[in-house]
């Protein structure tokens, strides 16, 4: 057994101090330190004094470390499950692009193969968001508008166990026959609305026939106008789960403390949206077969449109954290137990619960990730830049 000591627990509402937490690949037990005795062929792992967290959750990431899901490679997919630990991810969806057909069949394959391999390290791929190709070419942001396709719902149909949630823009779904058809047969995948021209009332029809889901909130599609509310203006008004890109570029940071006061705490689930830049230096990268410009703080096509980012979720809990009222432990739950919940996943991640999954995170006062866990299994140690 793992025996996590001197930390303090953020659970889901509140932070345990003067306990311990034992596990070894599922949480066993969390107790005060002096009801537990340590046997010696436990582990004893001291934190320090830094926090224990759920290990964050990322729903909508393309690539990191060089590499991205549209390469369609073990290499690839082995590569991003690596580094993700380092920003205290330990589960996310693989998130595909629009392109040609048979390029996002390799890559759903890929994955699929990916996830059936039970040797793979580091942080767990729990399954696809397909962004695209069913969006509109008005709001494409940084999609190639060649291979985007009207809904069928038979594009996808040889994936759909691996698929979490797929993208779209309602106003192409004619009579919503194909989140009809989703929603019949496959009620767990999630609809969302992204990369759309919707308007108000397209949105509000597509929240009545299940699509609850809001793709990058702000980002590729209809604003909000006092005469026009958009899709923007149906997000804040409706129970939609809603993703944000927090950081401090996609949307102003401004406006966290608005989309909170309007969405409270349990529907605003943090993203990052990263493509392969993440985690290197500025330079020029591709993303979905497009040359993208990428500098200390910003991934753009060379027309200037913002291009997925290079953020990582610690930054994103950062920035939450620094430009908002919320309590470590409710920032905590927007990479936690939000995108948990909605992915129906709550039963066995997204918070330290006797149980589930043993995904644990070690961070200091500032987010700086020092240990990630895996199940368990030690996937990130940060070094000790003090030591000889």
């Amino acid at each position: 057994m793992n025996i996590y000591i001197n930390g303090k627990i953020i659970l889901e509402n509140d932070i345990l101090e003067n306990h311990i937490l034992v596990a070894d690949h599922k949480i066993q037990k969390i107790c005060p330190v002096e009801s537990y005795d340590i046997h010696e062929k436990d582990k004893v792992i001291d934190l320090d004094g830094h926090y224990l967290s759920p290990g964050f959750i990322n729903v909508h990431i393309h690539g990191s470390n060089g590499y991205d899901t549209m390469d369609a490679t073990q290499e690839a997919m082995e590569a991003i499950a690596a580094v993700l630990p380092a920003s205290g991810v330990t589960s996310f969806l693989a998130t595909t692009m629009t392109m040609p057909k048979e390029n996002i069949y390799k890559a759903l394959q890929c994955a699929k193969n990916f996830m059936a391999d039970p040797s793979n390290k580091g942080a767990e791929l729990l399954g696809i968001h397909a962004e695209g190709p069913f969006i509109s070419a008005q709001y494409k942001g940084a999609q190639d508008p060649q291979y985007i396709l009207a809904p069928d719902y038979k594009f996808y149909e040889p994936f759909y166990d691996i698929i979490k949630i797929i993208t779209l823009a309602p106003e192409s779904d004619l009579d919503f026959d194909f989140a009809k058809a989703l929603h019949e047969k496959h009620p767990e995948i999630v609809l969302s609305i992204g990369h759309s021209s919707a308007n108000y009332e397209k949105a509000m029809e597509a929240f009545s026939h299940g699509i609850r889901h809001i793709t990058h909130l702000f980002n590729a599609m209809t604003g909000l106008h006092h005469r026009n509310p958009g899709i923007v203006g149906a997000a804040l008004t409706e129970d939609f789960y809603t993703e944000l890109i927090a950081d401090n570029i996609h949307v102003r940071p401004e406006l966290y403390k608005m989309l909170l006061k309007a969405k409270g705490k349990d529907h605003l689930i943090l993203i990052t949206d990263a493509m392969c830049a993440a985690c290197l230096k500025p330079g020029l990268y591709e993303l979905g077969g497009q040359e993208v410009i990428v500098d200390e703080t910003s991934a753009r096509l060379h027309s200037g449109v913002l291009a997925g980012s290079i953020l990582t979720m610690d930054q994103a809990l950062r920035n939450i954290h620094d430009y908002t009222s919320l309590t470590l432990y409710e920032t905590v739950n927007l990479a936690t137990k939000n995108p948990a919940e909605e992915l129906g996943l709550y039963h066995q991640l997204g918070s330290i619960d006797i149980g589930k999954d043993a995904d644990l995170v070690v961070f200091d006062d500032q987010f700086t990730i020092k240990q990630t866990y895996c199940k368990g299994q030690l996937t990130y140690l940060k070094e000790d830049t003090n030591a000889n």
